[in-house]
């Protein structure tokens, strides 16, 4: 069953990947795949709050306090992030509902 993504959905790391810190950017290992990823440091932050369930809503909110964004460009801008990281397996979507 495929799983929508929304600010309600709940979003985290998958277990099958490996990563780490590169001056402030990620470097991410698929070991699924053996393919790897990288994120800049908007993106490693992202990165370093999927590490425990998270709704998006509150990735958006820390987002907005953190860096001088438009709300509307964020949301999309995470939207986005996610929907490319579940493309590529890194992380797991579940609905609100079944969190």
């Amino acid at each position: 069953m495929r799983v929508s993504l929304s600010v309600r959905s709940v979003v985290a790391v998958v277990k099958d990947q490996v990563s780490c810190d590169l001056g402030g950017e990620a470097a991410i290992l698929s070991l699924n795949n053996g393919v790897y990823y990288g994120l800049d440091a908007v993106g490693a932050r992202i990165w370093t709050l999927l590490h425990k369930p998270i709704s998006v809503s509150e990735i958006r909110d820390t987002l907005l306090n953190e860096y001088e964004v438009e709300p509307g460009r964020c949301e999309s801008d995470l939207l986005a992030l996610l929907k490319n990281l579940a493309a590529q397996a890194l992380i797991e979507i579940k609905d609100e509902s079944t969190s």
